[in-house]
């Protein structure tokens, strides 16, 4: 029997099209052409001997042969990945403060930063988890080398913006709390981008609102917001399971009323960074691709 060999270019494109729900934004991200990346999943669907998935309207489904192999191609993908970067810097040593907010923290921190140390061990990272202005102010003193955070209008010497995300009105699946008036919000305390943009939005729409809970963590909006009392605004990343955003059917309404986009950019500290610095930095953007 003659053995097949997976293609690891063929891969990623179905992993990246998967992800992002569709193909055409995973060649854009992929640097590709949709033509490119269609022959890729045409290869794979030939290689296996069977379709790996299902247009439903707008949406990308997996068939079971779809499944299978993404469990597979995810661990090739990683395994590459990491071979890549150990034979790149055998020998990188050095330390990166690194800033993150809190919703990505779960999703870098148990997958590119856990897979960071393992092929770097001479790599020291040093991880805050931080509000907005916390990690601008450790960019602009020198305490943090690196730092994602949400664009607010005023980059740094070296900011990269790295995509633009919608904000959106979010709350529990089982519950109708976003009809209650006046609109009870979950919220951080000031300042808070989301929290300015979300009264701006209900003030000018006429929607009275009531600040129901504020908290100093993601984590406990999220708990609060879980436990149906109230909404919040936030961006789709790090999004918990059992919570939804409101679909344009809701933005219809006056009631509630469309939000803005948010810039998440990426802030160095030094204009030629470290190393290891650099190194950290790239990984980091291969890994909000797919956002």
């Amino acid at each position: 029997m003659r053995r097949v060999t997976l293609d690891l270019d063929a891969l990623r494109s179905f992993v990246t099209g998967m992800d992002m729900g569709s193909f055409a934004s995973a060649a854009e991200a992929l640097n590709r052409s949709t033509s490119a990346v269609s022959a890729h999943l045409k290869k794979l669907e030939e290689q296996v001997g069977q379709p790996l998935l299902r247009r439903s309207g707008r949406k990308l489904e997996l068939l079971p042969a779809g499944e299978a192999l993404m469990s597979y191609a995810r661990q090739l993908l990683a395994t590459n990945d990491e071979a890549v970067m150990a034979l790149r810097q055998l020998n990188l040593q050095g330390r990166v403060r690194l800033g993150l907010q809190e919703d990505f923290g779960e999703q870098l921190l148990s997958r590119t930063l856990a897979r960071f140390s393992r092929v770097y061990p001479g790599v020291q990272i040093e991880v805050r988890v931080a509000r907005n202005a916390e990690l601008i102010g450790g960019i602009r003193s020198g305490r943090l080398d690196l730092a994602l955070a949400w664009g607010d209008g005023q980059p740094l010497a070296h900011t990269k913006v790295l995509k633009t995300l919608p904000m959106n009105w979010i709350g529990s699946r089982q519950a109708e709390i976003h009809r209650q008036r006046p609109l009870p919000l979950i919220l951080f305390d000031a300042p808070c981008l989301f929290r300015q943009q979300a009264l701006a939005a209900l003030d000018r729409a006429g929607v009275p609102w009531q600040v129901v809970m504020t908290s100093h963590s993601l984590a406990g909006i999220w708990a609060a917001v879980q436990a149906g009392l109230g909404v919040t605004v936030r961006t789709l990343a790090g999004l918990p399971t059992g919570l939804a955003a409101f679909d344009k059917d809701f933005y219809e309404d006056p009631q509630l009323p469309a939000l803005p986009s948010l810039d998440l950019v990426l802030h160095r500290l030094e204009t030629t960074p470290t190393a290891a610095t650099q190194c950290l930095e790239e990984t980091l953007l291969e890994s909000l691709e797919v956002l």
